[in-house]
C-alpha cells in the first residue's frame, strides 16, 4: 500500500498511514513502513507492506490494543479541568513517543510560560501577516461551507473564544462571526507536551507523524483529551525558543495541549482513497 501527499499539508495522509499500522496490527498482519520509498516520487511519503499473519512482536501488539480508539480521537477546543496529569499517564505517552524514535518532554512552569508566549506571539504576528490569514481562511470553514466541508476546520469545531485563561489555543475565526459561539474561561495553568525528532529532515517529519498519532491514540485511551498547535513552530527564531534549553534534545515539531475535558466534534476526513493506493 502507498501513502502519498505533498509533505506540507500532508497530516491526513500522515493520519491514513499510521491508523493503517494499527488497524494492521490488531488484524494479525504485521505492518512494515517504508519511509519516502522511492526518490522518483517526492509525493509517495510511504509503503506499507502487510506481512504474513504470525506471533506478534511486542511493538505490534502495542500498537494493537490501540485500535479501540482511532475512531473517538478528536481535537477538543474546549476548557480542560484544571487537574493535573498522573505521572504513569505520563510515562506512558512517552513511551508512545520513544517507541518511534521521537522524545515527548513535558515542560516544566517556567518553559511552559515561555512556549505560552511564544504562540501569543505567533498569533500576533499572523495577524499583522496577509498571508498568515489567506493560509487560516483556505483551511476553515465557515456557514453553508462548514456543513458539506471534506477538510479542513468547519466552525462548529472552533470551540469557544476564551474570555480568560492561558490555553495555547488559535483562533480560528478571528474576525469573522460565528453564530451562537460564545465565550468562556479556560484553564490558567495547561498541561503541555512538546514532541521533538533527533532531526529534521522530510524523513524526521514523517516519524514525527508516526510518533504524535500514536501518543494521541494513547492518550485517548487513558481518558485525556488533546489539542494541537504549532504555530510557534513555523518561525525560526521562535521554534528555536521553544526547545528547553537545559533537558531539550532534537528539534521540536509539534506542541500538545492535555488535559481532562470535553471530547471535541468529529470533524471532515478525506476520503481513503484520495491518501491511500493499493498495489
Amino acid at each position: 500500500m502507498r501513502v502519498g501527499q505533498p509533505l506540507e499539508g500532508a497530516w491526513p495522509g500522515r493520519r491514513a498511514r499510521d491508523n493503517l499500522r494499527v488497524a494492521a496490527a490488531h488484524a494479525g498482519f504485521p505492518p512494515v513502513v517504508r519511509l519516502l520509498p522511492d526518490p522518483a516520487e517526492p509525493l509517495l511519503l510511504a509503503a506499507v507492506q502487510l506481512g504474513e499473519a504470525r506471533r506478534p512482536t511486542t511493538d505490534e501488539d502495542d500498537l494493537a490494543r490501540l485500535h479501540p480508539v482511532i475512531r473517538e480521537r478528536h481535537t477538543s477546543r474546549h476548557p480542560f479541568d484544571e487537574k493535573d496529569i498522573p505521572e504513569n499517564v505520563r510515562a506512558a505517552l512517552q513511551r508512545a513517543a520513544d517507541f518511534e524514535g521521537a522524545e515527548l518532554l513535558f515542560p516544566g512552569a517556567w518553559h511552559v510560560e515561555t512556549v505560552l508566549d511564544l504562540v501569543h506571539d505567533a498569533e500576533s504576528r499572523d495577524a499583522l501577516n496577509p498571508e498568515g490569514m489567506e493560509d487560516l481562511h483556505r483551511w476553515t470553514r465557515l456557514g453553508p461551507e462548514a456543513d458539506i466541508a471534506t477538510d479542513g476546520v468547519p466552525e462548529y469545531a472552533f470551540g469557544p473564544r476564551m474570555r480568560e485563561g492561558k490555553a495555547p489555543l488559535r483562533d480560528f475565526a478571528g474576525r469573522r462571526p460565528v453564530a451562537d459561539r460564545g465565550a468562556t474561561a479556560f484553564e490558567k495553568n495547561p498541561h503541555l507536551a512538546l514532541l521533538s525528532t533527533p532531526g529534521d529532515a522530510p524523513a524526521d517529519w514523517l516519524r514525527a507523524g508516526q510518533a504524535l498519532e500514536r501518543v494521541l491514540l494513547e492518550a485517548t485511551l487513558t481518558g485525556l483529551v488533546t489539542f494541537l498547535t504549532s504555530h510557534a513552530l513555523e518561525s525560526r527564531g521562535l521554534r528555536l525558543l521553544a526547545r528547553d534549553p537545559v533537558v531539550g534534545r532534537g528539534h521540536v515539531q509539534m506542541v500538545l495541549r492535555l488535559g481532562y475535558g470535553p471530547q471535541g466534534p468529529a470533524t471532515p476526513r478525506r476520503p481513503v482513497r484520495d491518501v491511500l493506493e493499493v498495489v
